[in-house]
């Protein structure tokens, strides 16, 4: 938006409903993609204003009527302007994401949290898990949102947060201390298993690079602000599943469970693998491409993933 628009904006704009409103006329108006933890415009325009006074999304409504300020309503509107301009999601404006219900700093060193996992860790991994788990891996685990999640679904359990990223280990690791769970989840700097000889554990838990060739030269601008080593995983998707695949079950404790997302490369894994007959996980709240395996099923398997 030019200075021109952001004034008038600023001068004929007075509510919270007004400014909402117009928000998601212009976010409609500039093809603004939202997925980056905002469903849809209303949400995310609910998230910036919320930061800029201060308020809750219920606050927002309750509060719908009520006027802006001239300096409330300048900084809102210079806010969003940043959103459409520049394409970059409101998490990374705001150095804040929410997932499970608990919120996380980010920046552009990882990703922003929106995996499916969060309605499986409160649900405790139910009904697939029959018992607490000791021991928890959250590998590729970006701002440590998964691994912190789980710390709190299970209290007892010590959890291991790996990444091979140094940078994204900076974050999960502001992170676990924010959420005080430095005694209890530990990051990690591992390609996959590589740190990991000899450790093994109940519960497994990875959100990898899946993101096919294809698809990344389709991406829209917003997913260019997050780390392309986050998100690319060879021309199918599956590069780094597959070593995971071979491996997981040296891993694994003899009850031990992988989950594993995929997203949309869920198609190619099932055509490269038929054998394992993947079980996919349904998601009241929206996702897939997310399976579930056990160490027998990796172990029987192993051969075919060893051959790809």
């Amino acid at each position: 938006m030019d200075s021109e628009a952001t004034q008038q904006a600023v001068n004929e704009l007075h509510t919270i409903d007004d400014i909402l409103r117009w928000s998601v006329s212009q976010m409609g108006k500039a093809g603004t993609y939202f997925g980056h933890g905002y469903a849809n415009a209303v949400e995310e325009a609910r998230a910036l204003l919320g930061y800029v006074l201060s308020l809750t999304p219920d606050e927002l409504i309750d509060m719908r009527h009520c006027r802006l300020t001239q300096q409330e309503k300048t900084q809102y509107v210079e806010l969003l302007g940043k959103r459409i301009a520049d394409r970059k999601p409101a998490a990374y404006l705001l150095n804040q994401a929410w997932f499970a219900g608990l919120p996380f700093y980010v920046d552009e060193r990882v990703l922003v949290p929106r995996s499916p996992f969060a309605e499986l860790i409160e649900q405790g991994f139910q009904p697939w898990l029959t018992h607490a788990p000791e021991r928890v891996l959250d590998m590729c685990t970006g701002s440590g949102c998964i691994a912190v999640a789980c710390a709190y679904a299970f209290p007892e359990a010590e959890i291991d947060a790996t990444d091979i990223s140094a940078d994204a280990l900076s974050v999960a690791e502001f992170n676990i201390g924010e959420h005080g769970l430095e005694e209890q989840v530990f990051p990690i700097q591992s390609d996959i298993f590589v740190g990991l000889q000899g450790q093994q554990y109940d519960l497994i838990v990875t959100n990898p690079p899946y993101v096919d060739a294809e698809d990344m030269s389709d991406l829209p601008d917003e997913f260019r602000h997050e780390p392309e080593l986050g998100l690319a995983a060879g021309d199918d998707g599956l590069s780094l599943v597959d070593t995971m695949l071979l491996e997981a079950a040296d891993h694994l404790t003899d009850n031990g469970l992988l989950f594993c997302e995929v997203g949309n490369s869920m198609a190619a894994l099932d055509e490269k693998y038929p054998e394992t007959g993947f079980i996919w996980l349904e998601f009241e709240r929206g996702g897939h491409g997310v399976f579930v395996l056990n160490k027998a099923q990796l172990e029987h398997h192993r051969a075919c993933y060893g051959k790809a």
